[in-house]
């Protein structure tokens, strides 16, 4: 029987509903719990918590109890993935951490914890911070002492999180191009959940956000523990159940940077920062994660004026870059409010096709003689704003800057490596590429007065060596150039707007949405497969982050036909644009568009600031998304079928996050045309189309309203006003 010793000290970090307590145990301080607010506690209270956080010991355990630290390792007796990987140049790989300082700020509700281990002459800062919204922060470094006498070759630095029982099942998403994001679930199961993105980029096929809850939990119930990395490069992700758990508790989760081999070698003095990792806790099931993630987002958005229908010229002219063509386009889009034009790949030196001109950032003289602007004048005559399409990363042999510096490139010394789509990464680590490419995207922001940058980023990063620091991996190095890139580009021009694009939605996270102010989700504008892509991109990111734009009546990416009011409709729920060529719509389509156009303005406020929520369905086939207004004065919803499905009807449906105790009235918003209906709609829907239905938030919310039985690709926009 074990000995019983007084508390240490136990430091608590409180938001609204979550609390993370630590405590500070010699020789590494231990977890105690991650999850429900348990209020103020009194000694006695922390005195019961450290009683009840001593495991018993079992056969083949260790002699003292096993705990899960901040920094868990072998030395801890800890058999699963340990925090911190690495080994000296000697090939020594173990470490074994002690405290040897640390701070705690009531204030800002954060605790740095500094760590020192003498043998390797390695420092360690964890710092915790949980913030208002109940987002928990971990961001951690490792520094090698100026007096140590061998560097250390870093492997990894993983944030982890201990899990309780009750975290049974788990949600992460996988995808690809044109179809990210998709969700997969599946069970906790003794062993390790391991998801690893070694593209240079989250990718297509991003994990994105890691959420671990209890039994089925869905979009209203259920408590769940989640994780987001918070980084543009390569990613691990990971959910680890150990037969002996992690101290009381069953398992853990957590994620971080992956390095590459020889990509991170620590010596004497120099430090490695991990990417910030990113933790959420919810007992109102995945919107109440969103709730937190989105309220995180909106606290620091840079922009005050109202989101710009955007029409992008992509899908409607491709490398066809006629000035005439154009002008008609942007008379077009001014007609059905339009307020910024963004101009797509094609417009720089030699870039007729995908096969040459990247890296050369100089207006094409060839098909722009007079320069942008004539576009640019057209634009602006119509009181529009003026973007350009970047993709700054890449190159193509087929280039001037890759004819004259071959040594830019970010590949092996012996080769190019692969082409993908006949390009290739541009090494922005090199300081040579980094003011020139710099200067390139300054001199065309600073001479058009450019209102916006479409980024792109359409090739992963293989093989990713520094040509001039003998073929080492590069991939974190390139990141962070990114990023300073990026950093920079704003501080000249704080007016500047931001597209963060990726072969569509394949560079989603919240390292990039740091420094940019907008995303590209998918490349894909079919809105059967864009209800979902949109759906879940906003588990993470707020809509009016989330480009959405009306796409042609045949997706350009799949080939299917669907319904000008269904791409409408879909549109709506995002920052919302338009992509079709609007010089081949009838002037039927170009006033429906023009009114779906004032609908955006009207509610974008309501969609740009309010609470996402989405019904728990069992008929799969059948979406019901909504926004609330905060003080749940207002709401919009969208109930949509994709494909048919084996309901006849499909009854009362429930509309989440209504006031009960307030009275409003729904209307049917048609301005994005007619849907077809079945005969058989319920009567309350002919008087939301006339003059509103009335009904309680009580009725609405907790009973539910009968749905409409719509056709495939059919959506009806309900507007609900509270009295």
């Amino acid at each position: 029987m074990h000995t019983v010793t007084p508390p240490a000290e136990i430091v608590a970090l409180h938001g609204r509903n979550a609390s993370l307590l630590v405590e500070l145990s010699h020789p590494v301080p231990r977890i105690l719990h991650w999850g429900l607010n348990p209020g103020a506690l009194d000694r006695d209270d922390l005195t019961a918590l450290h009683r009840t956080s001593i495991p018993s010991s079992t056969h083949n355990s260790t002699d003292s109890p096993r705990h899960f630290t901040v920094l868990a390792t072998e030395g801890d007796a800890w058999s699963g993935t340990p925090a911190i990987e690495g080994h000296l140049r000697d090939g020594s790989p173990f470490t074994r951490f002690v405290l040897s300082g640390h701070f705690f700020d009531p204030a800002k509700m954060s605790l740095r914890l500094t760590l020192s281990d003498q043998a390797s002459g390695l420092t360690a800062v964890l710092t915790y911070r949980l913030d208002e919204y109940d987002i928990l922060t971990v961001d951690m470094s490792i520094s090698a002492d100026a007096g140590a006498a061998t560097p250390y070759h870093l492997d990894a630095l993983t944030a982890l999180l201990p899990l309780p029982e009750r975290a049974v099942e788990c949600v992460d998403f996988t995808g690809k191009w044109a179809r990210e994001r998709s969700p997969q679930r599946s069970p906790i199961v003794p062993g390790t959940r391991l998801r690893e993105s070694r593209r240079g980029r989250p990718s297509l096929d991003s994990p994105y956000l890691l959420m671990a809850g209890t039994a089925s939990f869905g979009f209203a119930h259920g408590e769940i523990w989640a994780v987001h990395l918070g980084w543009s490069g390569n990613q691990r992700y990971l959910l680890e159940q150990l037969p002996e758990g992690a101290g009381v508790h069953r398992s853990v989760v957590g994620a971080g940077e992956l390095l590459l081999p020889g990509e991170v070698v620590l010596n004497p003095g120099e430090t490695y920062r991990s990417p910030t990792v990113y933790f959420a806790w919810s007992n109102a099931g995945m919107d109440g994660i969103s709730d937190a993630f989105h309220a995180r987002l909106r606290s620091r958005v840079r922009r005050t004026t109202p989101r710009p229908l955007t029409l992008n010229t992509w899908e409607a002219v491709y490398f066809d870059h006629d000035i005439d063509t154009l002008r008609e386009l942007v008379d077009r889009a001014a007609r059905v409010g339009a307020e910024r034009i963004v101009l797509d790949d094609g417009w720089f030196a030699g870039r007729r096709d995908d096969t040459a001109g990247l890296g050369d950032w100089y207006v094409d003289k060839d098909v722009w003689p007079d320069g942008l602007w004539p576009l640019v004048d057209a634009v602006r005559g119509k009181g529009m704003q003026f973007g350009l399409w970047f993709e700054p990363e890449m190159v193509n042999l087929r280039s001037r800057l890759a004819a004259e510096h071959p040594e830019w490139l970010l590949a092996p010394v012996g080769g190019e490596g692969p082409a993908v789509r006949h390009q290739y990464v541009l090494n922005l680590a090199d300081d040579d590429a980094w003011h020139h490419v710099l200067e390139r995207i300054d001199s065309i922001v600073t001479e058009y007065q450019l209102d916006y940058i479409k980024w792109d980023h359409n090739r992963e990063l293989h093989e990713a060596a520094l040509r001039r620091a003998h073929g080492r991996a590069g991939v974190r190095a390139q990141t962070l150039a990114l990023y300073r890139m990026i950093d920079t580009l704003r501080s000249r021009h704080p007016g500047l707007e931001i597209e963060s694009c990726a072969s569509g939605g394949g560079r989603i996270d919240l390292g990039i949405l740091q420094r940019t102010d907008r995303v590209w989700a998918s490349d894909c504008n079919d809105p059967v497969e864009r209800q979902n892509i949109q759906r879940w991109t906003a588990q993470l990111i707020p809509l009016e982050f989330i480009g959405s734009h009306v796409g042609a009546s045949r997706a350009h990416t799949t080939g299917r036909v669907t319904p000008l009011s269904f791409r409408l409709a879909t549109a709506l729920f995002g920052h919302a644009g338009i992509e079709t060529d609007l010089t081949a719509c009838s002037d039927d389509e170009l006033d429906t568009i023009a009114a779906w156009a004032e609908l955006y303005k009207e509610l974008r406020e309501l969609l740009h600031s309010g609470r996402l929520v989405r019904a728990d369905l069992a008929d799969e086939a059948t979406l019901l998304t909504g926004v609330v207004a905060q003080d749940g004065s207002e709401a919009l919803y969208t109930w949509a079928r994709l494909t048919t499905s084996n309901p006849v009807q499909p009854g009362r449906i429930r509309l989440p996050g209504l006031d009960p105790t307030r009275r409003y009235r729904f209307r049917v918003r048609s301005e994005v045309g007619p849907a077809s209906l079945h005969e058989n709609a319920p009567a309350w829907l002919d008087s939301a189309q006339r003059d509103g239905f009335v009904v309680s938030g009580a009725i609405a919310t907790g009973i539910g309203l009968p749905m409409p039985t719509l056709d495939p690709q059919q959506a009806v926009l309900l507007h609900a006003v509270g009295g």
